[in-house]
């Protein structure tokens, strides 16, 4: 049923790119796991059921990469051959880093103040600049081709997600 030699876009019938129409992701998901589904298989023989939850766990992990941004951008930089590194290249331009200490300077004060107010709205802030760079990482890799830069475009993204994160843990927190 499933050719696992496909890419995450062969298997959903797309082509590569970053700007994905996310309702044809999800309906081809779904024609896909109405076919393999392990429910579909509960009176098959045991192989076809363990086939069965392959096929099931490829389409959904192939699913899962698809729909996030910073997944897909990951995906598409390895299908190109680069590795974004992350883990090992932290270096980041001087003007990002001082917009992080400014992001984490204001974090720490609205929580501090206990500022749910001042929260929701650097997070509304922080929206809109992951809007943005998601953006630059589209245009990098579905116009330009432009992988290294795309690469570093999705470190900084890493960045600001762990800022969302801290922003919600925040948030939470008061609402404890």
């Amino acid at each position: 049923m499933i050719d696992f030699s496909k890419n995450h876009f062969q298997l959903f019938g797309l082509e590569p790119a970053f700007q994905l129409d996310l309702a044809r992701v999800e309906q081809s998901y779904r024609d896909i796991q109405a076919q393999v589904h392990p429910d579909k298989f509960s009176h098959a023989p045991d192989a076809e059921r363990r086939l069965s939850m392959q096929w099931s766990t490829h389409v959904n992990e192939a699913y899962q990469t698809l729909k996030q941004p910073i997944s897909r951008a990951r995906y598409l930089l390895k299908l190109h051959g680069v590795d974004t590194l992350e883990e090992t290249n932290t270096a980041m331009p001087a003007d990002f880093l001082m917009e992080q200490m400014e992001w984490r300077e204001a974090i720490g004060e609205a929580k501090d103040a206990a500022d749910a107010a001042g929260l929701d709205h650097l997070g509304a802030k922080l929206r809109q600049a992951m809007h943005h760079l998601q953006d630059d990482v589209g245009r990098r890799l579905d116009q330009s081709h432009d992988y290294p830069g795309a690469a570093e475009a999705v470190r900084k993204l890493r960045f600001l997600e762990k800022l969302r994160e801290e922003i919600n843990d925040a948030l939470e927190a008061l609402e404890a």
